[in-house]
């Protein structure tokens, strides 16, 4: 069927198209209220969907910044917010947050609402999908900024770690340690999720500039569902890997379930280096050496360059801001019995 435009409810209501303009605007001023209920009654009859994209670029600043995260689970996303909450908050701005579980369909539907809403911003952790959404709003020059992860081939911010770095942290530590056989586990590849790539890949780099065997099988990316099987796989070979290092905090949670259950000691048995300082790091045993993230850097940079949108009327090439991560060197990649 074809979609119902502007036009349409104009013609049925027997109104101008600036006139139904005005009133899905909201600006009733000078507007009868015969025209209003007209309108609206055309609307109703039609089943006209408004183009929230369209009509948010047009409207008054609310002082509202949406944030839309792709899986507040992690430590990470949760740590940032509260960074960007605390920096809009010091500017005056509310803050509307919505958790998309790694799902572009209900990313969708958080961006059409938050811009329904008239938001004067967006920080987003994007999902792997919307690339058209995204694109419209930056071609509309609507303030935008991504954390985490970037859209390619648009023009927007992005805040992120520099992952190449932050795998060759942990591989070059537990090298210094005495571990040469090393395995890397990362959430699934699928939806060519940026940070996930960039660390594969910078595993590989690392193999590299280390000069040690690419292994395949040493490598597990898949989804958390069977990630436990994954790793099941990884100490079934006939030559095991000596240590890990876990992706991120839920790959991580994965591994410790996995070592609990089959009574694989941590700094004995296998070493450890996660990405991601989880707050239950320096507590557990033995303690895990972490790569961490500037989280709040990294959260107020976002808010930093989305309010000098806000102050620029030129549109400045977009950038990717890399942030410098840094080791926190606990027992759990010790190796037993080494000299260190």
């Amino acid at each position: 069927m074809k979609k119902t435009t502007i036009s349409d409810v104009a013609k049925h209501a027997q109104v101008s198209k600036s006139t139904v303009s005005q009133f899905l605007n909201e600006r009733f001023e000078y507007m009868r209220e015969e025209t209003r209920e007209r309108i609206e009654k055309a609307i109703k009859e039609l089943n006209y969907q408004p183009n929230n994209v369209a009509r948010s670029l047009k409207l008054k600043s609310t002082a509202t910044i949406g944030v839309i995260v792709a899986n507040i689970l992690h430590s990470f996303s949760t740590q940032v917010i509260r960074a960007i909450e605390d920096k809009l908050n010091e500017n005056d701005f509310s803050t509307i947050i919505c958790n998309a579980d790694d799902d572009p369909a209900k990313e969708k539907k958080y961006i059409e609402t938050l811009l329904a809403r008239q938001v004067d911003g967006l920080i987003v952790f994007p999902t792997s999908g919307n690339q058209e959404l995204y694109k419209r709003l930056a071609d509309s020059n609507f303030p935008i900024v991504f954390v985490d992860r970037y859209v390619s081939d648009l023009n927007a911010d992005a805040v992120m770690l520099d992952n190449e770095k932050a795998i060759h942290l942990a591989v070059e530590h537990l090298l210094t340690n005495g571990y040469e056989d090393i395995a890397v586990l990362t959430t699934s590849l699928e939806n060519a999720v940026v940070p996930r790539l960039e660390r594969i890949q910078g595993y590989r780099s690392a193999m590299e500039r280390f000069e040690l065997p690419l292994r395949e099988d040493y490598i597990k990316s898949m989804d958390l569902s069977v990630m436990k099987d994954g790793i099941a796989e990884l100490f079934q070979l006939e030559k095991p890997p000596q240590a890990i290092v876990s992706g991120n905090d839920l790959t991580l949670m994965e591994f410790l379930k996995y070592a609990s259950e089959h009574n694989m000691k941590i700094g004995t048995d296998v070493g450890l280096v996660t990405i991601d300082e989880v707050p239950y790091a320096s507590i557990h045993n033995p303690p895990l050496t972490t790569i961490a993230q500037p989280t709040f850097e990294m959260g107020e940079k976002a808010v930093e360059l989305l309010l000098h949108k806000f102050d620029s009327k030129k549109s400045n090439d977009p950038k990717i801001y890399r942030f410098a991560p840094s080791i926190i060197v606990r027992k759990s990649s010790e190796k037993a019995g080494a000299q260190l």
